[in-house]
């Protein structure tokens, strides 16, 4: 069974959109959607596509069996929500929005379509994140007691001055969630001291199972920097660590001195590359797709996690800690 996909955005992480569904042998890109006519003619000619540059047309045209889109952060609603209303299953890319408003448009739109709604929250799929939650779920750890969260780099510059909060650090909202259960409350710092946005923030963290936790965001730094993310997860067995997402993990058990490490092996480049973990969740997504059912990150994740950058903004603009229970 080939899933005939349109792609809607090919520039930037596009591309990888582009590559994952040329690559595979179960896809195959019929439509390129884009805002400029001859650069989206030019992608849509090296995979065999039709270029449009109008997703009504694309519709109309090619009726795929899914869409994804990868366009500029601050340019996803619109878009997403012309989609929603065809009822075509769609993969966004993150954040969802950059409005809890607009983010309820676009899941009430889900629903009333009964559309597949699924959201590339693409750091789950790398290898040391899958091992920091086995381990997590297996009880390696014993009783989670706090985490601590650092990821940064260069500025991404928007008319958002919480960029870096709700583009990016989204993933550390996701990914928190994801391997310690609910944020319950959020009290934050932020500065806006390198050119006018607030490009770093720091959180104190609650989580409901009594684990706290610490969040520092960055676009005051370099992904050039070795270990530009660091993420370490402690409990009353054990302790484990995630190095720049794909990069490697460690597990420790307390007062033992060995540690067990994963990093990739000479020809696992599969696993040592970052672009590899889209390709790890359209594999999941697409056999959810298939079945019939919710995708492995539904598109309300992204509201989550939004919600929880809204609360954070909140709580640095009263200088007091907000409930982030939902």
């Amino acid at each position: 069974m080939v899933t005939r996909v349109a792609v809607v955005g090919p520039a930037g992480w596009g591309t990888q959109h582009i590559r994952v569904f040329t690559e595979r042998p179960d896809t195959e890109v019929v439509a390129v959607v884009g805002r400029d006519a001859g650069r989206t003619a030019a992608v849509a000619a090296r995979v065999g596509a039709n270029p449009y540059t109008d997703i009504g047309a694309m519709v109309d045209g090619e009726r795929p069996d899914l869409v994804t889109v990868a366009l500029p952060n601050e340019a996803h609603f619109e878009p997403t929500r012309r989609l929603l209303r065809t009822g075509i299953p769609l993969l966004v890319e993150k954040p969802l929005v950059f409005s809890l408003e607009e983010a309820d448009v676009l899941l009430d739109e889900a629903r009333a379509s009964g559309s597949f709604f699924a959201i590339n929250f693409n750091h789950r799929y790398a290898e040391p994140v899958k091992r920091a939650k086995s381990a997590v779920d297996a009880g390696s750890l014993g009783d989670l007691v706090f985490t601590t969260w650092r990821f940064g780099g260069e500025a991404n510059h928007g008319e958002s001055p919480h960029k870096n909060l709700i583009e990016t650090q989204c993933h550390a909202f996701d990914m928190l969630e994801h391997l310690l259960g609910p944020i319950v409350s959020v009290m934050a710092q932020m500065t806006d001291k390198t050119y006018g946005a607030y490009s770093t923030v720091a959180l104190a963290l609650e989580f409901a199972s009594g684990a706290v936790g610490t969040l520092l965001g960055s676009y005051d730094s370099s992904y050039a920097y070795p270990e530009t993310h660091r993420l370490e997860v402690n409990g009353t067995a054990g302790r484990l660590t995630v190095v720049d997402t794909v990069k490697s993990f460690t597990l420790s058990r307390a007062g033992d001195e060995s540690t067990e490490r994963w990093e990739a092996g000479y020809f696992n480049d599969e696993a040592r590359s970052f672009e590899r973990t889209f390709d790890r969740y359209v594999d999941d997504m697409l056999a959810a797709l298939r079945r019939g059912i919710e995708p492995p990150v539904h598109a309300s994740a992204g509201r989550r996690a939004l919600f929880l950058a809204m609360k954070t903004i909140e709580s640095f603009d009263s200088g007091t800690r907000k409930d982030t229970r939902s």
